[in-house]
């Protein structure tokens, strides 16, 4: 992200730069009609200037590739036909922008981003093969064109040598990076912090767990930035494993203190941990292991793995939950879910997403999403969670609609087990612990592994 930031930045400031210069050299030496081609240049490059500094690269990155293309396109087309004296230089900066969206669209769909690059240098082959466009009686002057040609082979030269630099020096940080996760894997640098979750008298019923990575050099890395590394890498498996073992060990630690004895602990199994032959083995063997009791274990699935394979889920989700392990829907409504999903599935708990919470107060659709999830959650008899809950505001809308169960920074931050064990202890003095639920009761809070 950080690198496709810089490379918007560099080709914002030298689409700017350059439109401006043709834009005036036009109105000089030719006419306003064919200074009105590079003149939107200048308020493209600026704004992808400005959006890449605001953390939204990727449609600064649009808007860019955009007017570029349109850009030199029309150029080419109308102003700078090949002659005898100079050929057609203006399509050349097609090559890094090709090379510019190939890198700004590795994260999107194959089918888009080899589309989108063929596209453009499908582009390039037919502007500089043939002499499509207008009449040459309507270019600029040859004079001009050869002092502009020379400018623009220049500057398309930089721009490609820019392009490529920056996709070096990715590719060298993202190996780097990839070193370094599987380095934490395997020393053990990952750690499992706990955000609490309550029940609407305000007692905690359990914690999410929360996947953390504080690095050595580079402090405590968000897992937005280094989970979509670990699926892509593999990673995501190992990293799954140890985190439900590391799960069942702290429940384990959390059994022996009567204050927190009653307390669940929720894990996010990854699509890709789910789909492994020896899952429903490797979950019990880890809960066995530890000696936990498997009803204070719930695991939580987001919609994506309702992609494929539904029989397969199901039956590894049956399998546990007889073991008595109980499962959560996790940020619901976002995804591919279905009520004929629901009606399938073993599920014990939905949780609204904080997506939906955040604009309780404002935005009346979110409120409405809200509400239906918590009247289906308890039409088939789950439990409904209310994530990202920040204010009392949100809190009381949340509880008059019928939630019964939040999470979020008004309840507490997520932290280390050694705070979670004192701010539960502390939380038990004031309210009395809620008797163990079988797994056919209402179910305990969940919690994603990465949120």
């Amino acid at each position: 992200m950080r690198r496709v930031a810089l490379l918007l930045t560099v080709c914002g400031w030298l689409t700017a730069v350059m439109a401006l210069g043709w834009t005036l050299c036009l109105l000089k030496l030719a006419s306003w009609q064919a200074a009105l081609i590079p003149a939107p240049g200048v308020a493209a490059g600026l704004l992808a200037v400005w959006f890449g500094s605001r953390g939204r690269p990727y449609i600064g990155g649009t808007i860019e590739c955009v007017a570029l293309y349109t850009m030199v396109c029309l150029t080419s087309l109308f102003l700078d036909q090949t002659t005898d004296q100079m050929p057609r230089t203006t399509h050349l900066f097609l090559v890094p922008l090709a090379t510019g969206a190939y890198m700004a669209l590795r994260g999107s769909s194959k089918l888009l981003r080899h589309g989108i690059v063929a596209f453009i240098f499908l582009t390039f082959v037919v502007l500089a093969c043939t002499s499509l466009g207008g009449h040459p009686a309507h270019n600029l002057p040859d004079e001009l064109r050869i002092i502009g040609g020379k400018v623009n082979t220049v500057a398309a030269a930089v721009a490609m040598y820019l392009a490529m630099h920056i996709m070096q020096a990715d590719v060298e940080a993202r190996n780097a990076y990839e070193s370094d996760l599987r380095e934490a894997v395997r020393t053990g640098q990952l750690a499992l912090h706990y955000q609490p979750q309550v029940d609407h008298d305000g007692r905690m019923l359990g914690a999410e767990a929360l996947l953390r990575w504080p690095h050595p050099r580079r402090g405590m890395i968000s897992p937005a930035e280094f989970i979509p590394l670990a699926e892509k890498s593999g990673l995501i498996l190992p990293m799954g494993e140890w985190v439900l073992d590391t799960a069942c060990a702290h429940l384990a630690e959390l059994a022996t203190h009567p204050d927190t004895a009653h307390l669940t602990i929720s894990v996010n199994i990854s699509v890709h941990q789910i789909r492994q032959p020896d899952f429903v083995v490797q979950a019990m063997a880890a809960i066995e292991r530890h000696k936990v009791d498997p009803r204070r274990l719930k695991m939580e699935l987001t919609e994506s793995v309702f992609a494929r394979d539904m029989d397969d889920l199901i039956t590894k989700m049956k399998a546990l939950k007889q073991y008595g392990v109980s499962f959560s829907l996790d940020d619901f409504g976002t995804g591919y879910s279905s009520l004929s999903y629901l009606k399938r599935l073993p599920l014990d708990q939905l949780k609204i997403d904080q997506a939906f919470v955040r604009d309780l107060l404002t935005q009346p659709r979110d409120l409405a999403i809200a509400k239906t999830i918590v009247d289906l959650g308890t039409s088939l008899n789950m439990a409904v969670m209310a994530e990202g809950v920040e204010t009392r505001e949100q809190h009381q809308i949340l509880e008059a609609m019928g939630c019964r169960q939040f999470q979020g920074y008004l309840f507490g931050k997520p932290m280390p087990m050694a705070a979670l064990l004192e701010q539960a202890t502390r939380t038990h003095a004031h309210t009395p612990a809620p008797a163990p639920a079988r797994p056919t009761e209402e179910p305990r809070a969940g919690a994603p592994v990465h949120a």
